[in-house]
């Protein structure tokens, strides 16, 4: 098991200014990095304290990429929806050229009405984009000359600089959440899985992460497919019950976060995003006590943490974790004692899971 950290902001500016954020997250990069993690993730968001401090994941790996030397930088995700194809094609093969090839290009749909509404995007033609997003994008990395008639972009003889590193392109990660298509498609593609879990019924989501599974193979002529990397909170310290009494207002500063900007779909149904409408009902429903008792988030000392991954990779299969440490107003201090524990006590154990 191969394990990394996830950064998806969720402090508000008035406790904490994306300043002192980002300087935070490099100095965790750099030490994830000496410990050995494999990879660094962060999200797509935009206009508020949920996610909205990460609007380019690319600038933000472009800096780690330069505080780092061996582990893997990830989009966790890029938007096509909110991206012109030529932009993002090339921006991600410029991160790939100046970390040496460690990029990983995960691509999401996006789920926020109000971040639809400030781009004037219809949340109906959220996965048409994404899928012709995607399209375009790995044409330009893997073509000459770029001649593309799409329904939302065009363009005619194009040749993209710079060019990625790695051949034939950086591997490719799709998000998936609720419906069984979203990993049905990503399997036919033959793309690497992203998935969070925080809302799943978990029995539930290893069903479908099964039907990614079977559906990568026979797409793929038998090819295993690799771990699907799993987001997932992380606090820990040398007792279980300091670290569950320390995280709960972190992770209930998370929820509440999240919330307001779920708060959105209340009232709102769209055929692209079925279910959605009883996000903010699930959030309201879903208590510390709860994360702590369905094991939705890795919470205690080394010995729970790793039987936690453990249950993990039974219920799941082969996954690769990436940690979010830093969430909430969190100090540094206690996301770098979480980073540094898990490096040195959890990470050496779950090598071989």
């Amino acid at each position: 098991m191969r394990c990394g950290l996830n950064f998806f902001p969720s402090c508000r500016p008035e406790h904490k200014s994306g300043e002192v954020y980002f300087r935070e997250a490099l100095d965790l990069c750099a030490l994830a990095d000496s410990l050995g993690y494999a990879t660094v993730k962060i999200v797509e968001h935009y206009f508020r304290a949920y996610g909205g401090y990460s609007p380019s994941p690319l600038i933000f790996l472009a800096a780690a990429a330069q505080r780092t030397r061996h582990i893997r930088l990830v989009t966790g995700a890029v938007l096509p929806a909110f991206n012109h194809p030529l932009k993002l094609a090339a921006e991600l093969a410029m991160v790939d050229c100046i970390s040496g090839g460690r990029l990983d290009a995960g691509f999401a749909r996006a789920f926020l009405p109000h971040e639809f509404e400030a781009f004037e995007v219809s949340m109906e033609e959220s996965r048409p984009r994404f899928e012709e997003g995607i399209t375009a994008v790995k044409r330009l990395w893997t073509e000459d000359r770029v001649t593309f008639e799409g329904r939302f972009h065009r363009f005619k003889d194009v040749t993209l600089l710079p060019r990625p590193v790695q051949k034939p392109h950086p591997p490719i990660l799709v998000a998936a959440i609720s419906t069984p298509e979203s990993f049905i498609w990503a399997g036919e593609q033959g793309y690497g899985l992203m998935f969070v879990p925080y809302l799943s019924d978990f029995a539930d989501l290893a069903q479908k992460i099964e039907l990614y599974r079977r559906t990568y193979r026979a797409a793929t002529r038998g090819k295993e497919p690799p771990p699907p990397s799993m987001a997932l909170h992380l606090y820990m310290t040398e007792s279980t019950h300091s670290a569950r009494r320390e995280a709960k207002p972190y992770v209930e500063q998370y929820m509440a976060v999240f919330q307001e900007s779920a708060a959105a779909w209340t009232g709102r149904q769209s055929s692209q995003y079925r279910g959605y409408d009883l996000m903010q009902e699930r959030l309201q429903a879903l208590t510390y006590d709860r994360v702590l008792a369905e094991g939705r988030a890795l919470i205690g000392d080394p010995g729970t943490v790793l039987d936690q991954l453990r249950q993990m990779r039974q219920l799941f299969g082969p996954i690769q974790p990436e940690m979010q440490v830093m969430f909430g107003d969190m100090e540094s201090a206690h996301a770098r004692r979480s980073v540094e524990i898990f490096g040195r006590e959890v990470l050496p154990a779950v090598a071989d899971l």
